[in-house]
């Protein structure tokens, strides 16, 4: 089972998923005059802030923990990497979880700019000028979409094959049978 490069990249893809559900996916900072800059970091158990200053500064930090749709998809993704690695035997329930697994990879994204939007209407838009960062965490979605459409093709791939072996089989077999009926009616 693990020799199958497919299961390496669906173990990947297990890997991927709980990094991100423990890393940030944004960074955002105000920079406001006469304000101490203020750091902001959203990952899916929500949006904190960094501030280092924070404890010195006259203002209670903000934070956001309504995330749930973000947390659902992050959780959901190395789940379901997870089960299809022991789908090996049913290829084709694996290659069609594989599309789901795909779907929401590519999903996760408009989730994550929903949240995007509705801090920074909600939250930040006081702010006059705030920077946003990319960090590592927002790429690994897109990682486990490429290693997903890789462990697709290699699924249907293998199954491919087996359907051919069993034809040949199955053609052999029927060519042994149809050598015995003839022998058999060439001795009566």
């Amino acid at each position: 089972m693990i020799q199958r490069r497919q299961t390496l990249y669906l173990l990947t893809i297990v890997i991927l998923g709980v990094v991100l559900c423990f890393s940030s996916v944004l960074q955002f900072n105000t920079s406001d005059e006469d304000v101490i800059q203020r750091t902001f970091m959203l990952s899916a158990t929500g949006m904190e802030e960094i501030t280092p200053e924070l404890e010195f500064a006259e203002f209670l930090p903000i934070s956001y923990k309504g995330t749930w749709g973000l947390m659902l998809t992050t959780l959901l993704i190395p789940v379901l990497a997870l089960v299809d690695i022991f789908l090996f035997k049913k290829r084709i329930l694996q290659a069609r979880l594989n599309v789901f697994l795909a779907a929401l990879c590519i999903g996760y994204y408009p989730i994550l700019f929903m949240y995007v939007w509705f801090i920074k209407k909600n939250f930040i838009a006081h702010f006059l000028d705030v920077n946003w960062s990319v960090c590592f965490g927002a790429c690994v979605p897109l990682v486990c979409l490429v290693l997903t459409i890789g462990a697709t093709r290699l699924i249907l791939k293998d199954e491919t094959m087996v359907r051919h072996a069993e034809h040949i089989r199955n053609a052999r077999h029927y060519s042994h049978e149809i050598e015995h009926q003839h022998h058999h009616s060439k001795e009566k």
